[in-house]
């Protein structure tokens, strides 16, 4: 329940040697003629290990979605800090293989659209839903875009973040599919909230969804380009 803990220590173990390994090890390869980077084969050793850890736990965690989403958002963080700040590469193997082995991507799937749809219901059922956070700053504020609409379009952005680095093109399009079952079910949540308003088609609850489909619209157009 804690896998923080062996993910942290490796990228500590990868951060406290790496100055020994490009001033001590690096320069003995260099004059072998050997193209081998010692900090990169560092890195690749233990995230070899950590890849045996995953394979042994996740099956102990399939089925508890807390502990599961939990292993996933770290594994995730773990990621990121490993790529960006100690340039782990690409081709090299990674915590994404093992979240698109099947069971365990499906799993994943299944976890992320149930805690999306419980975000759906607190975002709408919110009593500032149909506020803009920003209504009292024109220049800000040009579409007057509910809350509940941008807390959406955050949900589906944080959801692409993270499934982008995933290695297969077919893994991120199930994804994608997800997206637009969520798409879909919010233009259902908001044509049912329309039905409500209809006697007050001027009224502010109307309106509000008006600028939320259009603002949704917008994003949408402006993220075609993200392939």
């Amino acid at each position: 329940n804690k896998p923080e803990w062996y993910l942290t220590q490796v990228l500590m173990w990868i951060g406290n040697h790496s100055k020994f390994l490009d001033d001590k090890i690096q320069p003995i390869l260099d004059k072998a003629g050997s193209s081998v980077n010692a900090g990169l084969e560092f890195s690749r050793a233990l995230v070899m290990l950590i890849l045996e850890k995953l394979a042994a736990d996740i099956p102990c965690l399939l089925y508890d979605d807390t502990l599961f989403c939990h292993l996933v958002d770290e594994v995730l963080l773990f990621e990121r800090e490993l790529y960006s700040v100690h340039g782990y590469l690409s081709s090299f193997p990674s915590c994404m293989h093992i979240l698109s082995e099947e069971s365990c991507f499906q799993r994943w799937l299944t976890v992320e659209k149930k805690f999306a749809l419980q975000k759906m219901d607190s975002m709408l059922s919110s009593e500032a839903a149909w506020i803009s956070q920003y209504k009292d700053i024109t220049d800000v504020d040009e579409m007057k875009v509910p809350d509940c609409a941008e807390t959406f379009m955050t949900l589906l952005l944080v959801i692409t973040d993270r499934y982008k680095n995933l290695p297969t093109a077919s893994r991120k399009l199930q994804f994608l599919g997800l997206q637009k079952e969520l798409i879909d079910d919010f233009r259902i949540r908001l044509t049912q909230v329309m039905k409500e308003e209809t006697r007050a088609s001027l009224g502010f609850r109307y309106c509000a969804i008006l600028n939320a489909v259009n603002y949704i619209a917008t994003v949408l157009a402006d993220w075609a380009d993200n392939v």
